[in-house]
Parts: structure tokens; C-alpha cells; sequence
């Protein structure tokens, strides 16, 4: 791996400053050839391993957002993108982990703007579904299989938001105007920082940056893979919520279980990612 196309000093500089970087181009045009066949095979039903589910869209929820979880543990093709270690690398020095493991990806496929449902995905942080993580350093990377742009239903991040303490978002909000003076109104300045990206390149986000995109204003489907991650010292916690519930995340009924609690090492569903061939 060439390590001059890692985060250096001034890029982790900005990342903890704005909560998100995007790389250069640092997966070859073969993964993400391979990756695209892996999506539409997972599409088409073909699996290479078995896993309870489903998790997320099936045909049956028709045309909108496709959001599948935990894509790359069924199809090969998928979990090579996620193994690639320049991301996982470059997430490292970002988070300043010794290691980095997966937590859990999801396979998007946001279909081209249309009189039919609306695709959009509204601002929320990863955090917020993630409250059984002992890491507050959680980060996402997220990959397109394209060039993709604003237009095209590109991810947007609100600058510095990782900083903030704020309420009232989720992810399957379609209206991203109403969420926005919602944030506005609880006193933060909102600033949309929107993502132009080529083919190649990844954008890395803090799991509490503020996070969504629009409509897809493109010609062909935007395809795209987000691959949450934990650094190593990531353990599951007790948390219990507003309405007196325990939290739960999906990974709790994956993993094995050490002391009586969900074992978020469980390389069976959080492999080890970076450093590689270690542990």
C-alpha cells in the first residue's frame, strides 16, 4: 500500500476541526468494478455466506432507498471493498486508533429522482443509533462506486456539527429543510458542506458529524457502500435511554458473548481490519 495517500497531519487537523475529510482516490477501479457485481448479485438474491435476516429493503418495499446491512458478510465481492486497507488505514490515523475493526456496512442504492418516493436521507449523526459503543471516536467511510456530486444525491455534512448536542434528527426524514431549521432553531450555525467526488475517492466522517443527502438529480442510480467502523478499544456498555429502554443495536444478535454481554470483537461479524493479519 502507498502510505503517501494517508491522512497526514494538516488533513486529521481538519477532520477534528469539521468532523469529516475526504480522501484522494484510494480504492483501485477493480474493487469497486467488483464491488458493483457484488451489488448486484446481493440484489439478484445470490449470497456467498448465510445470515439471519433480511436486514433492511427487500423487493417487496418497492422503489425508493434500498438500505441493507451487513451486505459485506453475505457477498464476497462487497467484503473485499470493506477489507481494502486503505481505508481502514487512513481511518486509523484519523481517529488516532491502534487498530480499527468493522462494525457494520450498509449497501445504499438511491435511484434517480422521479414522481415516486422521495430517496432522500435526513440529517442525523451514526451516533445515535450507535448508543451500546463505548468509543466515542466511531467513524464511517463512505464509498461510492461512481464519480458523484451534489446533483447526483452526494452525502453532506454540517461543518463542526460533531461538537454539538443536538436533537430531533433521523435518518428516514425526507424532509432535509424541516430538519434544518429544526438544528437552527436549537442555536447552532448551519453550515452544509456537500461532497463532489470521483470514482476512487472516500469520505470519512466522526460518528457524531451531522449527516444526509438529497435527491438524486443524475441519470443513473447512486450506488454506494457505508462502511461503519470501531476502533479497537470499542467495547459494549450498558445505556439506557430516554424512555427507560435499554438501547440495542442489531450487531448485539450477531456476536458471540463474553461475560453475559454482546462481544463487539467477534471476528465473525467485526473483523479486524487494520492493522492486518494480526490477532
Amino acid at each position: 500500500m502507498d502510505h503517501s495517500f494517508l491522512p497526514g497531519p494538516e488533513d486529521v487537523a481538519a477532520y477534528r476541526d469539521d468532523g469529516f475529510w475526504v480522501s484522494p482516490v484510494i480504492v483501485p477501479g477493480a474493487v469497486l468494478d467488483a464491488a458493483e457485481r457484488g451489488m448486484r448479485r446481493f440484489y439478484a438474491g445470490e449470497r456467498d455466506a448465510d445470515l439471519d435476516g433480511p436486514h433492511g429493503w427487500t423487493p417487496a418495499d418497492g422503489p425508493g432507498l434500498r438500505k441493507n446491512d451487513y451486505a459485506s458478510l453475505v457477498v464476497r465481492e462487497l467484503a473485499d471493498l470493506v477489507r481494502h486497507p486503505a481505508i481502514a488505514a487512513s481511518a486509523a490515523r484519523l481517529a488516532g486508533a491502534g487498530g480499527i475493526r468493522l462494525w457494520h456496512d450498509q449497501l445504499l442504492y438511491k435511484p434517480v429522482d422521479t414522481a415516486g418516493p422521495d430517496a432522500n436521507v435526513g440529517w442525523h449523526t451514526d451516533r445515535q443509533y450507535w448508543q451500546t459503543c463505548s468509543s466515542e471516536n466511531m467513524l464511517t467511510a463512505w464509498v461510492a462506486f461512481h464519480d458523484v456530486d451534489e446533483a447526483g444525491g452526494s452525502v453532506s455534512f454540517l461543518e463542526g456539527s460533531h461538537h454539538w448536542d443536538v436533537d430531533g434528527l433521523d435518518f428516514f426524514a425526507q424532509d432535509l429543510d424541516l430538519l434544518t431549521d429544526r438544528i437552527a432553531r436549537q442555536g447552532f450555525r448551519v453550515k452544509v458542506r456537500p461532497t463532489a467526488m470521483r470514482r476512487g475517492q472516500v469520505s470519512f466522517h466522526h460518528c457524531r458529524t451531522v449527516h444526509g443527502s438529497g435527491p438524486n438529480h443524475g441519470s443513473t442510480p447512486r450506488r454506494s457502500l457505508a462502511i461503519h467502523l470501531q476502533p479497537a478499544d470499542n467495547r459494549w456498555r450498558r445505556h439506557v435511554g430516554p424512555a427507560g429502554r435499554p438501547a440495542r443495536h442489531g450487531n448485539d444478535r450477531l456476536v458471540g458473548q463474553v461475560d453475559g454481554v454482546p462481544d463487539y470483537t467477534d471476528p465473525r461479524v467485526c473483523p479486524q481490519l487494520w492493522p492486518p493479519h494480526s490477532g
